[in-house]
C-alpha cells in the first residue's frame, strides 16, 4: 500500500495527466515494443534464405534468431536497473539508437557470423526498449489509465508478431533478406525522434544517493540466465548430457547469484522485493501463461499439418488467427483492467485461458478447422486480458525507483515461459504421441500428443488461478494487519 500511496504521489505521473504530449510519448514507446517484437518474429520466417545465402546449415542460421533471444533474455533485468540509476529517458534513446545501427548492421553484414554478431546488439537494444516502456507507463500515465496503457502496448506486441511473417515473406520476394533488418531503420528513427521531443526528462537526485551498479550480481544473473537458455534451446529437441550440464549450471548459478544480492550494497534485484504477493505471484503466473501460449506455437504447426492434413500455407493463416486476436483485444482488455479492477480480470483471463486449453483438442476432431481455431481465440484473448492485468497490478504496487527493473523482471518471466514452453511442452508432446520423429507419426498419435499437452496446459492454468486467489487472500490480510497498525498507533 506504501508503494502504491508513493506512485499515486509521484509528481512526474500527476503532471503527465495534465500534458497533452501524452499520447506522443505513448507512441514511441508502443513504437519500440512493435519494433521489438517484429525484430524476433520477423527474422524467423527468413531462416531457410539465409541459409542458402550464407550456405550454411540449418542449425548454424538458427543463431540469427537464438543470439537475438539470448541478449533480450540475459540482459533485461539489468538495463532495467540501470535505468532506474542512471535515467530511464536517457537509456531507452540509446537502446533505441542501438537497435536501429544494429538492423542497419545485420542487412550489411558480408558473413553470417558478423550478422549473428550484430543481431546480439541488436538484442541488446530490444531489451532496453522492452524493460523501459512498461516502466514509463508507470511514470507518465495516471493509474486510472494504466490497465489501457498496458494493453496498448500487449496490442503493438502482437501486431508485431503477427506482421512479422508476412511482411518478411513479402519483403524476401521483393527486395531481397537485408531488406528484413532495414525495414526497422525508419521506424526507429521516427521512434527516436518522438521519444527525444516527448518523453519526460530525468529527474536529477543528489549524486550522493545515487546507489551504484551491482557489477557481480548482473555478472551472474546474465551467466545463470544464458546456461538455461541454452540448456532449453540446444539440441534440437533432445535433451542431453550437455543441456543437463548447463542446467545443473544454472541451478548453481541461482545459489550464487542470491547469496551475492545478501551482501550487495546496492544489489540488482532487492530479495525484499518478492515478500510483496502481487510482485512474486505475478512474475510466476506470467511464467506459466507465456509456456501454455509458447505450446500452441510449437505444437499447433504439426497438429494441423499431420492430423488434420493441412499444407504449410493454410497452417500459417490458421496460426496467424492468434497474433490478430491478441492485437485486436489487447486496448480493449485494457480498458477492461481499468473499469473491473487487475485482479478480477486476471482471474477472467486465466479461466479462459484454462477452458480453452481444455477443449483445444477436442473440438477439431468434430468440427475441423474452426473447431480449433475457436479454442486458439479463446486462449489468445485470454492472454491479451491477463497481461494487462497483471502488468497493471505489478507496475503499479511498486515505488518509482523500482520501475525499471521490476519492468524487467515481468519481460524476464515471460521469456523464460517462452523458452520453457517451447521445450518441455515440446518433450510433452513428443512423449504423448509416443514416436521419436514426429515427422513421421501417425495423424491419431499426434492427436494423443496434443491430449495430454494442453491437458497440461490446462493444469497449469488452474496452478495459476490458485496462485491468483492465493495472492488476494494475502494482501486482504496484509492490509487488514496495516490497518489494525495505524489504528494501534
Amino acid at each position: 500500500m506504501k508503494a502504491l500511496t508513493q506512485a499515486r504521489e509521484d509528481p512526474v505521473a500527476r503532471s503527465a495527466e495534465r500534458t497533452p504530449s501524452v499520447r506522443w510519448a505513448l507512441a514511441s514507446l508502443s513504437l519500440s515494443m512493435l519494433l521489438s517484437a517484429l525484430g524476433t518474429s520477423i527474422a524467423n520466417v527468413g531462416l531457410p534464405t539465409l541459409a542458402q545465402a550464407f550456405n550454411a546449415s540449418f542449425q548454424e542460421v538458427q543463431w540469427v534468431v537464438l543470439a537475438y533471444l539470448l541478449a533480450i533474455t540475459t540482459l533485461i533485468v539489468s538495463v532495467g536497473r540501470l535505468g532506474d540509476l542512471t535515467g530511464r529517458r536517457r537509456l531507452l534513446l540509446a537502446g533505441i539508437s542501438l537497435f536501429t545501427v544494429a538492423s542497419v548492421l545485420c542487412g550489411l553484414a558480408p558473413t553470417l557470423w558478423l550478422l549473428i554478431a550484430a543481431r546480439t546488439v541488436q538484442g541488446l537494444g530490444a531489451a532496453i526498449m522492452m524493460a523501459l516502456t512498461m516502466a514509463f507507463v508507470g511514470e507518465m500515465v495516471p493509474l486510472e489509465k494504466t490497465g489501457s496503457a498496458m494493453g496498448l502496448l500487449g496490442t503493438m506486441s502482437a501486431i508485431g508478431t503477427a506482421l512479422g511473417p508476412s511482411l518478411g515473406g513479402e519483403l524476401i520476394a521483393w527486395v531481397g533478406w537485408p531488406s528484413l533488418f532495414f525495414i526497422n531503420a525508419p521506424l526507429g528513427i521516427l521512434a527516436l525522434l518522438l521519444a527525444h521531443r516527448y518523453l519526460p526528462l530525468d529527474r536529477r537526485g543528489p549524486t550522493t544517493n545515487r546507489a551504484g551498479f551491482d557489477t557481480l550480481g548482473t555478472l551472474l544473473l546474465v551467466l545463470t540466465l544464458a546456461a538455461y537458455a541454452l540448456a532449453m534451446t540446444m539440441g534440437h529437441g533432445s535433451f542431453g548430457r550437455l543441456n543437463m550440464a548447463l542446467l545443473l549450471a544454472a541451478v548453481f548459478g541461482v545459489g550464487l547469484f542470491v547469496l551475492a544480492e545478501t551482501r550487495a550494497a546496492s544489489p540488482l534485484i532487492r530479495l525484499a522485493m518478492f515478500r510483496n504477493p502481487i510482485l512474486s505471484a505475478g512474475f510466476a503466473m506470467s511464467t506459466l501463461v507465456s509456456t501454455v501460449v509458447m505450446a500452441t506455437l510449437v505444437v499447433g504447426p504439426f497438429y494441423l499439418s499431420r492430423a488434420l492434413g493441412l499444407d504449410a500455407a493454410s497452417v500459417g493463416l490458421v496460426m496467424s488467427s492468434g497474433p490478430v486476436v491478441a492485437a485486436l483485444t489487447g486496448v480493449p482488455a485494457g480498458r477492461f483492467v481499468d473499469r473491473l479492477g487487475a485482479h478480477r480480470m486476471s482471474i477472467v483471463g486465466l479461466i479462459a485461458m484454462a477452458a480453452g486449453s481444455s477443449i483445444l483438442p477436442m473440438l477439431p476432431t468434430r468440427f475441423g478447422i474452426p473447431g480449433y481455431i475457436a479454442p486458439l481465440v479463446v486462449i489468445t484473448a485470454g492472454y491479451a486480458l491477463f497481461q494487462a492485468a497483471n502488468n497493471t497490478a505489478v507496475m503499479t504496487s511498486i515505488g518509482p525507483d523500482q520501475r525499471g527493473v521490476t519492468s524487467g523482471i515481468l519481460n524476464l518471466s515471460r521469456n523464460l515461459g517462452l523458452i520453457t514452453g517451447a521445450s518441455v511442452m515440446g518433450i510433452v508432446f513428443a512423449l504423448g504421441s509416443a514416436t521419436t520423429n514426429i515427422m513421421t507419426a501417425r495423424p491419431e498419435a499426434v492427436a494423443a500428443g496434443m491430449r495430454i499437452t494442453f491437458a497440461v496446459a490446462a493444469a497449469l492454468m488452474v496452478l495459476g488461478l490458485a496462485i491468483a486467489a492465493g495472492t488476494r487472500t494475502l494482501s486482504r490480510r496484509t492490509a487488514t494487519r496495516g490497518a489494525s497498525v495505524e489504528q494501534t498507533e
